[in-house]
């Protein structure tokens, strides 16, 4: 699944150059160009990234990066100011308040989007398009293909999407809530149980290479892959 990308900005023209190289990445975008209504979008669905301008019609920026990063549902969200205040001491508040990068107007649309992958990877390494490796256990997301010691897996599309999120973060214990809202989204209502049953189809998926014993249910805490199998 792409990485969702916010791009809060008020000038047509940048908002649109900003949302054609992004979804030439590989993203998928959606634009706000007021605060208000990137609040309702937030609030809809969790993006991954917030590209975001400091001035805007009805709040400033800056305000808005300082309410995210107080809400607890937003709080880690990565958020790059792109702005055309690129005085010493904006820059400063602007990471002081929250943002991880600050981009200054005008701007290079390639280095943009590079600023954006680097956030990216280190905010979720499960939504970068690199090829993940867990004990011989091999995950390429853009060619969608699971491989185990070279042998190639039948995965179905929830279940590589649970198995990538669990080598982006191995030896993690992941409660079933932590996987609905990482792999099914946080505004989708389904029953903890439905990730025990994935749970259950994952393993018989890789069962084929034995790599199904790095899925380890973690009593009274939910699941973890782990980076050996226990012997």
């Amino acid at each position: 699944m792409p990485a969702s990308i916010l791009i809060v900005e008020d000038e047509p023209a940048i908002a649109e150059l900003v949302s054609l190289h992004c979804r030439h990445a590989g993203y998928t975008v959606k634009v706000a160009h007021a605060v208000l209504d990137a609040r309702d979008i937030v609030d809809e669905t969790l993006p991954d990234l917030v590209v975001l301008d400091w001035m805007l019609p009805d709040k400033s920026g800056i305000d808005f990066a300082r309410e995210l990063r107080r809400d607890e549902r937003t709080r880690d969200l990565p958020i790059l100011m792109l702005t055309a205040r690129a005085a010493e001491d904006d820059k400063v508040r602007g990471l002081e308040v929250g943002a991880d990068d600050y981009v200054t107007k005008p701007f290079s649309p390639k280095e943009l989007v590079a600023r954006i992958k680097a956030l990216l990877r280190r905010a979720a390494p499960d939504v970068s398009e690199e090829p993940l490796e867990v004990a011989g256990l091999r995950l390429e997301p853009a060619s969608h293909r699971v491989t185990g010691n070279g042998t190639e897996l039948k995965v179905g599309p929830t279940e590589f999407r649970l198995l990538r999120f669990f080598m982006a973060r191995p030896e993690r214990v992941m409660t079933r809530q932590a996987l609905l809202d990482g792999v099914w989204g946080d505004h989708v209502f389904i029953e903890e149980r439905t990730v025990d049953v994935h749970v259950r189809r994952l393993r018989l998926a890789l069962e084929p290479s034995g790599h199904d014993a790095l899925v380890e249910t973690v009593r009274g805490g939910g699941y973890r892959l782990r980076k050996q199998p226990l012997r």
